[in-house]
């Protein structure tokens, strides 16, 4: 399970080192550049619902092979785009794109998965998730060293590494994913549709809240990331592999404290928004900072090092908080919207940085540390510390 989330990062993530490189290969301009993360993005954020659907429908599994063998193709359009066209970008934007559709019907079904398989299990469940965010997040660490490496022998080799790593993802799927049998009627599409709206009414106010903040966190991490690569090579002069590892070391700590954050969260509502609450003050003050300190390489990495461990200890809380007070039935649907609420963060940061990042990089830094005061609020008001009696059946327990 943990090689689809780690395919799926690699097929975005991967491309962030490399960005400068592409913009002076095929011509383009940063906002163009900016486009290879966001249209992989802005796929799936239409898709993941529809594949939530689906699996809820027909079997987690059903959806995730296909999923796979789309992002598998997307990555050959753009290799041999990049390889045998004299103007690849668009072609390189439609392989992209098909990534972006295999990314939609693969890892966000991680999730319910996982919940399927440990329903009674709150301590494994956070536990297995904890595991999936790591590998998430390891898999961000990766992509900067695996992309400059590949780059550095042909520059649009990342494109092909990415049908190569989920060739294996497929094979391991394959062999090793053994999922629960459905015993259950498949929802007709009328009552499906009924009952999500039910849902949202019901437990709206903690749904949504966790939503925003996970557009908030991967908007930033993403804007950031665009950030600091640009950074590195223009302001620091560092290229290739080198840049590569540099930009891995916040990466590194947003992995540390995903897998330690999962492994301790046990189910436990009131330490989950404990960890929620933190994180997000030390992400305002960080995100605030960063604009301030890019011209020293220490203090630049090490107030991107604590913006990084304050979203790794964000990730697991939120996917515990969805999987485990979602039933079953309909943890396929509201999971899926939690992922494609996150890749609304994903598409819209490289290009919001892009646009700001001459001009307004300060001011826009600070907004984001202001609003990440606002979201901590959310946080505060409309997430209980405390499972109601009734919460198991009508408030999924955080409210």
């Amino acid at each position: 399970m943990a090689s689809i989330p780690l395919v799926m990062t690699l097929g975005n993530s991967m491309l962030i080192p490399v960005l400068p490189i592409f913009e002076r290969e095929v011509g383009i301009s940063s906002f163009q550049t900016s486009m290879i993360i966001t249209s992989y993005s802005i796929a799936s954020i239409f898709l993941i619902p529809v594949a939530g659907y689906l699996s809820d429908r027909f079997g987690r599994k059903v959806v995730i092979l296909p999923s796979l063998f789309i992002a598998l193709l997307g990555g050959l359009v753009a290799g041999f785009a990049s390889w045998k066209m004299t103007d690849p970008f668009t072609w390189i934007i439609i392989g992209r794109i098909l990534q972006g559709i295999g990314a939609a019907g693969a890892a966000p079904i991680i999730l319910p998965l996982v919940g399927d398989l440990y329903k009674d299990d709150d301590e494994k469940t956070s536990s297995c998730l904890g595991l999936i965010e790591t590998s998430n997040t390891f898999g961000k660490v990766l992509s900067p060293i695996l992309g400059a490496l590949f780059a550095a022998y042909l520059w649009y080799l990342p494109f092909f590494s990415i049908s190569v790593f989920s060739l294996i993802s497929i094979v391991l799927v394959i062999f090793f994913i053994q999922v629960p049998k459905k015993k259950e009627k498949p929802v007709a599409l009328k009552t499906f549709i009924k009952n999500t709206k039910k849902i949202f009414k019901r437990e709206g106010r903690w749904i949504f809240t966790v939503f925003l903040v996970g557009i908030y966190s991967m908007l930033l991490l993403f804007a950031v990331l665009f950030f600091l690569s640009d950074s590195l090579e223009k302001t620091h002069g560092l290229y290739g592999v080198k840049k590569g590892f540099v930009l891995a070391i916040p990466l590194l700590a947003l992995c540390i404290a995903s897998f330690i954050t999962g492994r301790k969260i046990k189910g436990e509502l009131k330490v989950m928004k404990v960890i929620m609450t933190v994180s997000l003050i030390l992400i305002s003050v960080s995100v605030s900072l960063i604009g301030f300190v890019d011209e020293r390489l220490i203090l630049l990495l090490s107030v991107s090092s604590l913006m990084g461990l304050s979203i790794g200890a964000l990730l697991p809380t939120m996917d515990a908080l969805i999987t485990e007070n979602i039933e079953k039935e309909e943890r396929g649907t509201i999971s899926s919207f939690y992922s494609s609420s996150r890749f609304i963060g994903v598409a819209a940061g490289p290009p919001l940085m892009a646009l700001v990042m001459n001009s307004l990089l300060n001011e826009s830094l600070i907004g984001a540390g202001i609003l990440g005061i606002g979201m901590f609020l959310l946080v505060l008001f409309f997430i209980q510390s405390e499972k109601s009696p009734t919460s198991t059946t009508n408030q999924g327990g955080a409210t």
